[in-house]
This record gives C-alpha cells, structure tokens and sequence, in this order.
C-alpha cells in the first residue's frame, strides 16, 4: 500500500507563498490521478487541485492562477504551489491519491483510497 506524507505547511502572510509536497512510498502514477484537499474549520474538505497520470490539472475556481499543482516522477513527489495566498485559505492541506477516481468524481466527495496525514496552512491578514 501506498503512503502519502505532505510537508511544507506553516505560517505566512497574506499575498505570500509556500510550496507543499506530497512524497510518496513508491511511484504515484500508477494512480489514475493525485489531488490536493483542504479542509477549514469547521467545513468541508474540498478539491483544490487535482493532476492525472495523463498530466490532466485541474483546479476549483477560487485558487485559479493561484495555485500549481506538479509532479517529479523521479522523486514520486507532487507540489502544490501556492502564491497570492489569502486568509481565506486557511486550512489543513491533504494530498489524496486514487486509482479509479476521475478528477470530476474526487471533486464531488473526499473519497480518495489513500491520504495523507496533512499540513496545517495558515494565512495571516
């Protein structure tokens, strides 16, 4: 089995950046496709970037020229670059991976067979 570990959280400020990472146990894409969540307090987890074996990204309309979701197969890594950032998107980050799942599926619940333990975000304004 798979094991996801996200890294790369913390504290910045508002229009700030940071750059969360995904590591994987073993090659990724074998999966059909790898998703970053995030979950406020309170709310519910949702889909904010999504990337497929085929290169596929997707992304949920308020982080759209954002944030930029990629991969290095050679370090069965994903990244999640995040610029602009805003207190709104404080949240826990997960990043989720699923071998059946199509982005559009991943996006309508939080079902992914694989997760990471994830990386608290924080935006200061």
């Amino acid at each position: 089995q798979m094991h996801l570990v996200e890294s790369g959280g913390g504290l910045v400020q508002a229009g700030g950046s940071l750059r969360l990472s995904c590591a994987a146990s073993r090659s990724m894409f074998p999966m059909n496709a790898v998703g970053w969540y995030r979950q406020a307090l309170g709310k519910q987890r949702e889909l904010v970037a999504a990337l497929t074996a085929g290169g596929t990204t997707n992304y949920t309309d308020s982080v759209k020229g954002r944030f930029t979701i990629s991969r290095d197969n050679a370090k069965n890594t994903v990244y999640l670059q995040m610029n602009s950032l805003k207190a709104e998107y404080t949240a826990v980050y997960y990043c989720a991976a699923d071998n059946g799942l199509t982005i559009a599926r991943m996006s309508r619940q939080p079902i992914c067979n694989t997760w990471g333990q994830g990386t608290q975000v924080t935006v200061s304004s």
